[in-house]
């Protein structure tokens, strides 16, 4: 009897225990493209509540493009970003996007130009497109009219290949113009000679990079 007792009151507590813990949040995922792959992973890496970034392409009509192929086949480099949606919404994402890139920019982005390398959002379901287009109509209240930046529909995303991946970072050495140097070097040479920072900075001014730290 003393043994029932105390299992009931286990499960009891059990119980009570389970209820009181909050739902696991489910992995959500953001398709943007800002330009440069490079550049977006490592600004949306210093999110709070990005899991992870992966650097790639999508929107175009060829099957599995490569960084030699992608633009011709009608893609855009582009960052699939998962994200615990308990710390970060999509819609902070979405307002951290627009003030990470120059979104009244239809060429391309600074010193990349095409259309591979404009800016656009790929909401992956209705809900991401609703946001999208609110976050977009804000963006451009705040500049005055001027956002062309596109709200697309779902698009396969390709991965890029694993030489992209984390460049910012990678202590790996490659022959650049200015002799034998690490990837992450290179990288920070690249993003102040492309005047990426600087623009922004022009076009959103304190709003600039809201959300990276």
């Amino acid at each position: 009897m003393l043994r029932r007792s105390l299992l009931a009151a286990a499960f009891s507590l059990t119980a009570m225990v389970a209820v009181s813990q909050p739902a696991t949040a489910e992995k959500q995922t953001a398709i943007f493209a800002g330009g440069c792959f490079w550049c977006v992973e490592a600004d949306f890496d210093k999110v709070p509540g990005v899991l992870d970034t992966v650097s790639g392409y999508a929107g175009g009509s060829t099957e599995n493009p490569t960084y030699r192929t992608y633009s011709s086949g009608g893609h855009r480099e582009v960052v699939k970003i998962d994200f615990d949606d308990a710390k970060v919404s999509y819609d902070r994402l979405l307002e951290i996007f627009f003030r990470s890139v120059d979104p009244t920019d239809a060429g391309g982005q600074f010193c990349d130009r095409g259309e591979s390398y404009s800016t656009a959002v790929y909401a992956l379901d209705d809900a991401q497109k609703a946001a999208a287009d609110k976050a977009k109509q804000e963006a451009n209240a705040a500049l005055g009219g001027k956002v062309v930046t596109p709200v697309l529909g779902p698009a396969k995303f390709w991965p890029a290949e694993d030489y992209h991946q984390n460049y910012y970072q990678s202590d790996e050495r490659i022959l650049s113009r200015f002799g034998l140097v690490k990837k992450k070097d290179a990288y920070k040479g690249y993003r102040k000679g492309c005047g990426r920072d600087a623009r922004v900075r022009q076009v959103w001014g304190e709003a600039a990079f809201t959300g990276i730290k």
